[in-house]
């Protein structure tokens, strides 16, 4: 393998964790429509655009939605996310985090963020981290959510590195496999801690060696 030039965060669960954010703006608006909604079904939207997650959502819906209804429904899931999210603060950073990062900038490596969701930049201020990163690649960016690679190949684009020297830092399968389908290496987190497809796996990043993994 190359010499790792970059590595590029996913934003929820792996540097901050806002899954349960995620999960009450669901069920509020799924509750609304009375759409049975839970846990189960919530950790089949890791790393699924907002529209995507809808229409899993709807797979359990006992009535059909316009385009319109559905543009509404993702509005108000949205905003009930936002709100939430407006309460993060930097204590809200996942352990491991900030040593990673500063480790990586230390040692000359670059930094970006490779992040389907829209909020990035809201989660990013709330937590302190607003022009910490080299690159911000996000879902304001992009049309295809992974596990198409588009925001992985855009974060390596803005960093100016090939994506052969760059790593993907994902907690979420269809984020391990955009990383790889983008010709990176990818270390997986978390839910992703599982996936023999990783290239490198650690449960959190707390626990990897990231000297190690670095070279």
């Amino acid at each position: 393998m190359e010499k790792l030039q970059g590595v590029i965060f996913d934003l929820d669960g792996v540097i901050v964790s806002t899954d349960d954010c995620h999960y009450r703006a669901w069920k509020k608006m799924a509750d609304e429509e009375g759409i049975e909604f839970d846990r189960e079904i919530n950790e089949r939207l890791r790393g699924v655009s907002r529209m995507d997650s809808l229409e899993i959502i709807l797979e359990k819906a006992t009535k059909a939605y316009s385009d319109a209804e559905k543009q509404e429904m993702a509005t108000r899931k949205n905003n009930y996310y936002v709100e939430l999210i407006g309460a993060l603060t930097p204590a809200d950073i996942l352990p491991g985090a900030m040593d990673v990062l500063n480790w990586l900038k230390e040692h000359g490596i670059k930094v970006a963020i490779g992040s389907s969701s829209r909020n990035t930049p809201i989660i990013l201020r709330q937590i302190g981290l607003d022009g910490f990163f080299d690159a911000v690649a996000d879902g304001n960016q992009i049309t295809r959510s992974k596990p198409d690679p588009e925001v992985f190949l855009l974060a390596a684009k803005l960093l100016g590195l090939d994506p052969a020297v760059c790593m993907v830092v994902e907690d979420a399968d269809a984020g391990v496999e955009a990383a790889l389908a983008g010709g990176m290496r990818v270390l997986g987190v978390g839910s992703a801690m599982n996936n023999e497809s990783a290239t490198y796996r650690a449960e959190t990043l707390e626990k990897a060696d990231i000297a190690s993994i670095a070279g």
